[in-house]
């Protein structure tokens, strides 16, 4: 795809309904689509004559498990986001290892913890050897991206000189300090952070030559029988990621466990015959759905966005052995009434009870 194939009013149509999904309800959203076709082509026409210049960015706070800034930025900026993104996937994604899960088609949260769990097994010899896990976590990596390093990442596989300087307009968009940082809300932040951290899977699949390795986003894991060589493989691994990346290991959450301790990763803890929901993972979600539950009773949510927020979390559990919370869910939600009220107990006299074994003689 060239330059003026990517900014066409035709691939940028496709971009805004790709990024118009679930946020068709949204003010800024519905005001961009009442002059869709306008506003389409007026952005094609300042992407092609190169007198586009990204808006800024509105910042907000989540607590999500910690304490996140989102960067939001302008409706038609986010949709030169997904025209970019498009492109730059198809042109990396192939490049990328197996084991790599965030932001992929057919990877994800729960295909990374099912494929951890049989990595488990087969580094341990389905749990007859022992083995070991370490895991490491990339200290503030969003607001660490170096521009320049991702720049030079980036000219490796596109050619274009004009995609090259769409790229570095967005790159340049947003700074957490001088030339480094990209926002957590830009949908490119994605693909330019799996293209960053190609780098790490690569030296420690190619490089240290460790077979048992996963990654989702800056967290990731590492699995061998070898205890010791995991311990000497993270002065390796930071002082790579020093050199190449100018990113540090995070020194609080790195851990090196026995597998049959279980591995927490994305959620879940992963032991060696089930898979359970991570404890902090599992409060924050009854929390959450609690506060939705008592937004809809005080008329400030519908009963179909309760619905949806139970789903979803019923499609979480399903990947972990779960019945009891499911359960716990269900029941909450209202999609399934208590044991009790489907199946009142009978009154059972005094007298018969203490017969019965059921309670002792007053």
């Amino acid at each position: 795809m060239k330059y003026a194939d990517l900014v066409s009013p035709e691939n940028l149509f496709i971009a805004f309904d790709e990024f118009k999904r679930g946020k068709r309800k949204k003010e800024d959203v519905m005001h961009f689509e009442q002059n869709l076709e306008e506003n389409i082509f007026d952005l094609s026409q300042e992407l092609i004559s190169k007198i586009y210049r990204h808006g800024s960015y509105a910042n907000f706070v989540i607590w999500d498990p910690k304490y996140r800034i989102i960067s939001k930025g302008r409706v038609r900026d986010r949709v030169v986001h997904h025209a970019l993104f498009n492109y730059l996937y198809a042109v990396f994604d192939k490049s990328f290892i197996f084991h790599s899960y965030s932001s992929r088609m057919g990877k994800g949260t729960h295909i990374g913890v099912k494929n951890l769990h049989a990595q488990m097994r087969k580094v341990s010899e389905n749990f007859s050897k022992p083995s070991y896990a370490l895991k490491c976590d990339i200290r503030k990596f969003f607001a660490s991206v170096n521009h320049d390093i991702l720049m030079e990442l980036l000219s490796e596989k596109v050619d274009d000189s004009d995609i090259l300087w769409l790229a570095q307009t967005i790159i340049e968009s947003y700074s957490a300090t001088l030339s480094t940082g990209i926002p957590l809300g830009n949908v490119t932040s994605q693909i330019f952070a799996n293209i960053y951290l190609n780098q790490l899977d690569q030296f420690i699949k190619h490089e240290l030559r460790l077979k048992y390795y996963l990654r989702y986003a800056d967290d990731f894991v590492v699995l061998h029988q070898d205890k010791d060589l995991l311990r000497k493989t993270i002065s390796r691994i930071d002082r790579f990621l020093q050199e190449k990346l100018k990113l540090h290991l995070h020194p609080q959450k790195i851990s090196v466990r026995n597998l049959k301790q279980g591995v927490d990763f994305l959620g879940y803890v992963c032991l060696p015959y089930s898979r359970v929901i991570r404890t902090k993972t599992k409060k924050r979600m009854f929390r959450k759905f609690q506060n939705r539950k008592q937004e809809m009773l005080a008329g400030k949510r519908t009963s179909e966005s309760l619905n949806q927020s139970a789903q979803s979390y019923l499609g979480m559990l399903q990947h972990a052995n779960s019945y009891h919370l499911t359960k716990k869910l269900r029941i909450l939600s209202g999609l399934e009434q208590e044991y009790e009220s489907l199946y009142p107990v009978p009154y059972i006299p005094h007298e018969i009870a203490v017969f019965l074994g059921l309670t002792r003689r007053k």
